[in-house]
C-alpha cells in the first residue's frame, strides 16, 4: 500500500500495551481531528495486556493532551478482545511488539487490518514506533503527542 493510497475505513482501533498512555492519546487526538473534519468514523483504543482494565488514562498523558486541547473524558483502559479483529476496519499498533502480539492473536483473515500507526506519519520518517513514555518524564509524553498528531493527520488525509 502506498502512502498516498486512500483507505476505506469506518472504524479504527488504536493499540498499545496497557491502554493508558499511547493508545488513549491517539484515541483522543484522532477523535478530535475526525470531529473537526466531520468524518463519521468509530474510534476506540485498547491494550494487548489487561493490566489497567477500567483505569483512566495516565495523568501525565492526559495533562499533556489537555494542554493541547484534547478531550480524554470517557476513555478507560480495556484489553483487545477477539471480536475487535472482526469489528474494526483498521487496527493500529503503537510499536512492533504490540503489532506482533496482535498478529499472533488475530485470525488470518483479519491480519491485513493490522498496521503500525506511524506508517501514517509524514514528518518523522526515521520513526516507526511510538515510544512508551510511561517510565520517563514529561518530555516523553510531549514527544508521543508530536508523533501521534503527525500520524493522525496523515491517517485523516488517507481517509478523507
Amino acid at each position: 500500500m502506498t502512502s498516498s493510497q486512500k483507505l476505506k475505513a469506518r472504524s479504527v482501533l488504536f493499540v498499545c500495551l496497557g491502554n493508558i498512555c499511547r493508545s488513549p492519546t491517539a484515541h483522543a487526538v484522532f477523535r478530535q481531528l475526525a470531529k473537526d473534519a466531520r468524518l463519521p468514523i468509530e474510534i476506540d483504543s485498547a491494550g494487548t495486556a489487561g493490566y489497567h482494565k477500567g483505569a483512566a488514562p495516565d495523568k501525565r498523558a492526559k495533562a499533556a493532551g489537555v494542554k493541547r486541547g484534547y478531550d480524554f473524558s470517557k476513555l478507560a483502559a480495556r484489553p483487545v478482545i477477539s471480536e475487535d479483529f472482526e469489528k474494526f476496519d483498521l487496527i493500529l499498533a503503537m510499536d512492533k511488539a504490540n503489532y506482533q502480539d496482535l498478529i499472533s492473536e488475530c485470525p488470518a483473515e483479519y491480519q491485513h487490518k493490522i498496521q503500525l500507526f506511524l506508517n501514517f506519519a509524514e514528518n518523522y520518517p526515521a520513526e516507526d514506533e511510538v515510544p512508551d513514555p510511561y517510565y520517563g518524564g514529561a518530555q516523553g509524553f510531549e514527544y508521543v503527542l508530536d508523533l501521534v498528531e503527525d500520524a493522525s493527520n496523515g491517517l485523516l488525509k488517507r481517509l478523507v
